[in-house]
Parts: C-alpha cells; sequence; structure tokens
C-alpha cells in the first residue's frame, strides 16, 4: 500500500477546501505565477493528474498523451494553449466551475489507485521513467507548489502538515538533478539539510556538516526548491558555497531549467 497517495490526497482537500465555495469568477482571478488564473492552474493540475493515471495503467497511452503535448509545444504554443486545446479535443471544452468540479472528483480516485499500486513500478513521464511512489510524491508536489498560488492571491495562510515532508525529501534528492539540467556539474559533497517541520519536529538529510549546510523551516525550504518562493523572501540559512548556489536555482521538478521567481515577486497579497 502507498500512504504517500494518501498525502496527494490530503494535500489535495486542503486546495479544494478554499475553492469549494469559489464562482467563475474567482476561477478567472490572475495569480502571480506567470499571469496564471487559477482556472489555468486548476487546469495543469486535472490534466496531469489524468496523465499520472494514464501512465500507472498504460505506457502506451501515456506516450499518445505526452505526444499531443509534445507536438504542440514544438509548435511553439504554451502550456495554457496546450492545455485549453486538451481540454477542447478531450473533455468537451470544460472550463470555469466545471472544470473545478471536474479535477475535484478526479483527484479521490486517483490516490486510490497509487494506493493500491506497487510503489515500485516504473512508470513513464515527461522527463525519466520513476516509481509509482515518486510519481504520487511529484503529484502531490505539484498540487502544493501550484496551490501556493492559489493561497496567495486569495490572500489566505495556509497551515501546512508534516506530509510536507515528502516535498522537502523531492527537493533533497534533486539536488544533482537542479545542476546537471543547467550543464552543471554538481559540486561535492551534497549540503547537510536540517530542517523543522510545521509540528516542531526536526528532520535532516546527509552527512552533517558545519561549513556546508541549509538550515531553516521546512515550509520554506518547499518553497524554495518548488520555486514558488525566492530563498531571498525566506528565513533559510546557507553555509558554504555549494549550499548557496543549490538554494539560488533549486528546481524539484522535472522539465527545462526554470528560473526561481525575483526577489519580492511572489507574495501572499
Amino acid at each position: 500500500m502507498l500512504n504517500e497517495a494518501n498525502d496527494f490526497r490530503d494535500e489535495c482537500d486542503a486546495l479544494a477546501a478554499i475553492l469549494d465555495d469559489a464562482t467563475d469568477e474567482d476561477f478567472a482571478k490572475v495569480t502571480l505565477f506567470k499571469e496564471w488564473t487559477i482556472e489555468d492552474i486548476i487546469a495543469h493540475l486535472y490534466i496531469w493528474n489524468i496523465a499520472a493515471g494514464l501512465t500507472l495503467k498504460s505506457r502506451d497511452k501515456f506516450q499518445e498523451f505526452l505526444a499531443f503535448v509534445m507536438k504542440r509545444m514544438g509548435a511553439g504554443e504554451c502550456h495554457i494553449e496546450i492545455q485549453r486545446a486538451w481540454l477542447d479535443e478531450t473533455q468537451n471544452g470544460l472550463h470555469g466551475l466545471a472544470l473545478y468540479q471536474a479535477w475535484r472528483k478526479f483527484y479521490p480516485f486517483l490516490a486510490e489507485q497509487y494506493y493500491n499500486a506497487d510503489p515500485h513500478q516504473r512508470v513513464a513521464w515527461a522527463g525519466p521513467d520513476m516509481t509509482a511512489k515518486s510519481k504520487i510524491i511529484a503529484r502531490q508536489m505539484e498540487t502544493w507548489a501550484h496551490g501556493q498560488g492559489i493561497f496567495d492571491v486569495l490572500g489566505i495562510e495556509r497551515s501546512d502538515k508534516d506530509r510536507i515532508r515528502n516535498i522537502c525529501h523531492l527537493g533533497v534528492t534533486t539536488y544533482s538533478w537542479t545542476f546537471r539540467i543547467r550543464g552543471e556539474e554538481p559540486p561535492a559533497p551534497k549540503p547537510f539539510v536540517r530542517l523543522t517541520a510545521p509540528s516542531g519536529a526536526i528532520w535532516e538529510w546527509n552527512e552533517p556538516q558545519s561549513d556546508n549546510a541549509v538550515t531553516g523551516a521546512a515550509v520554506e525550504f518547499a518553497q524554495t526548491v518548488t520555486q514558488t518562493r525566492n530563498i531571498a523572501d525566506t528565513s533559510l540559512n546557507t553555509t558554504g558555497p555549494n549550499a548557496a548556489r543549490w538554494m539560488e536555482i533549486a528546481q524539484c521538478f522535472a522539465g527545462a531549467p526554470e528560473t526561481p521567481p525575483a526577489k519580492g515577486a511572489r507574495y501572499k497579497v
């Protein structure tokens, strides 16, 4: 059984709790994330949840989905244009409240599928193959990270739980990935990471090093590695050049290298 699937569901539930009374007008609000609307974010989460379900059941079906995305991306379309095309062609043009309700209905089903999956099953994705366990953690991460833009634009302070440990772990384990996608050799050794959980628990990764470390709040570390905040807008502490460079460019998600938001660009309104 994959308990991380329950963490994914709970993350979705936390986002749904602030949107269940939303109107079509609310879904049109523009967030601080690349000027995406709340509807754009929900569309992104819904579509890639569908993809996560496809890859668990059929590599071929997922590759068909990915071919649709890559063809349009190769033609110069942006994420929002690709999402809209897919919704128009496969979901009868879902948008607004109806789109939200489709996302709301599907994510518990996806969580159940992964809960009952073999944690070690390899599944295809836009980047390298990964285990089913890693995939559902990545879906939790995407939900949490994109959800930040929604919490921010609605002016709501999120009350995080210790399930954020999954996201922090993903952030730590993608240390080398962050550098390699930028054509850089990951500097060794990997920094020691010591974080304080929302509950007050202490989480640690890598060998203790007084001269090479990242310390602080787990929530702010997760915000930094998911690029929902610039590290300069957090209270995280870095010691040594390896840790400092990592936190400047940290990226725990797949795809091409992305530039973190500028200092002060992302905040709760």
